[in-house]
């Protein structure tokens, strides 16, 4: 499978995942799991689609368990990022706080990332601002 195919899947995936359409989004992203099970775009998909069908208990249980397994880094930050997000949606405040100031916590000085972003904008914490290079 090229990097192209996997993108266009990815693409695909995150309509159904928008839909709530977690049977078809289950099909593409399990297909993608298969072929790049440490990163995290497969497994935020499936994450998306349940928490978009209301199963927000369902969705902060798969990214638990998927979290060990997922590339160290900005996988890892997003993956846990949105685990902070299903937590929430699952009434769950306390642990959503803790997961996702582990992401802030972990982060280097300079470090910026999607998952990072995301934490640091649920927690409402500043965000990291660009460095100008002269």
């Amino acid at each position: 499978m090229t990097s192209e195919d996997v993108q266009l899947l990815t693409q695909v995936g995150f309509i159904a995942a928008g839909r709530a359409d977690v049977e078809r989004a289950e099909a593409i992203f399990g297909a993608l799991l298969a072929v790049r099970p440490r990163r995290a775009f497969a497994h935020v998909g499936l994450a998306c689609a349940r928490m978009n069908a209301g199963d927000a208990g369902a969705a902060a249980r798969a990214l638990e368990r998927a979290l060990p397994g997922v590339a160290e880094g900005e996988d890892a930050d997003t993956v846990q990022a949105f685990l902070g997000l299903a937590l929430q949606l699952d009434g769950r405040l306390g642990e959503s706080r803790r997961v996702l100031q582990e992401v802030v916590r972990r982060a280097q000085p300079a470090e910026d990332n999607d998952g990072l972003r995301l934490a640091r904008r649920m927690l409402g914490e500043p965000q990291a601002q660009a460095v100008a290079v002269t």
